[in-house]
Formats: structure tokens, sequence, C-alpha cells
């Protein structure tokens, strides 16, 4: 996938407008029309001590040089990059990649991992938060993903990853659709 375009990037434009002091909320709707969630973007921007306490432990294991994947507003690259580790944040968003170099980021990249260069690591931690291993989309583009990722990490890098099985439902609703 290359950058989304501005009539694309919902995401992007939450972030923008939120971080520009905006009262805009999050509206989370499947392609059925189901409605799962609706919240404020606040998330995206909370200190570390608000941090869910996985992502938080999580931290401890990102050394050297870090790319973030999905960065969205930052929050992770702004805590890893204040405690002095160089951090690339990428985003098919351009308006999240702007949001990224507002708050500071130095190094924030409109950028798909999918079309990362190897020649361009090697990186010694991947972040894959909020879900974004599920950015592979299936179990072949994943490995080949993984497989692109190691060909642009050090010999014992870590990637921090999250992703959430969507099967793992119970509700009938969700049932019926899957």
């Amino acid at each position: 996938m290359t950058a989304l375009s501005d009539d694309q990037d919902a995401f992007g434009h939450l972030l923008h407008d939120y971080l520009a002091g905006q009262d805009v909320f999050e509206v989370v709707e499947r392609d059925d029309g189901f409605v799962g969630s609706i919240g404020s973007p606040r998330r995206y921007f909370m200190p570390f001590r608000e941090w869910p306490a996985h992502e938080r432990r999580a931290m401890e294991w990102a050394q050297g040089r870090v790319l973030d994947s999905g960065c969205g507003a930052g929050r992770h690259s702004l805590y890893l990059w204040k405690k002095g580790l160089q951090v690339t944040s990428i985003d098919i968003s351009p308006l999240a990649v702007s949001v990224c170099r507002r708050r500071g980021l130095p190094d924030a990249r409109v950028l798909d991992i999918n079309q990362l260069d190897p020649a361009s690591g090697p990186w010694d931690t991947v972040l894959l938060l909020g879900a974004n291993l599920g950015l592979a989309g299936n179990a072949t583009a994943g490995a080949t993903l993984l497989a692109r990722l190691a060909a642009a990490t050090s010999e014992g890098a870590h990637i921090i990853a999250e992703s959430v099985d969507p099967r793992m439902v119970t509700e009938p609703v969700h049932l019926a659709y899957l």
C-alpha cells in the first residue's frame, strides 16, 4: 500500500484535529455497518504513566535503533526518543506523520512497512504495537514481512508487537459476521 490520500486518511485527520484542540471522537465501524466502538483519540497521546501495563513493560526491551511502524501520533516513538534511542517513525498516514513531527519527532516518514528497504537498517528494535502486527494481512504475507524485517534488523534484534485474534469472540453478532 502506498501513502493515503487526504480523503482516505480518516485516522490522520482524527489525530491532527485532536492535536489542534478540536472536540473529535473515533468511531470504529466494520464493513457490514456494525459500530464497535466510539471514543476519544486521547489514548494515542497518553503519557507513559497512563499506558497499559503490558506496553510499559514492553518498552524495557527496546534498544538501539528503533523502527516504529504504524506510529500513529507517535507516543511510543516519543517515549523512546526522549530516553535517548534513535527512533524512526513510519506510517502510511501523511497526517499522522505530520502530527509526529509537530510533537517533536525528528525522523518521521510516510512509508508502508511492506515497502521498507532492508538496506535502511539495521534496526535493533521494531515496534508493531496497536495491533500493527496485523498489517501483514494473512499468514503468507506475515511470513514475507517477517523475512523482510529479518533482513533489515541486527543480530539479536527485538520485534515488539501486539495483535488481536478477531476470531476469539463469543457475542452472536460477531460470530455471525465471521
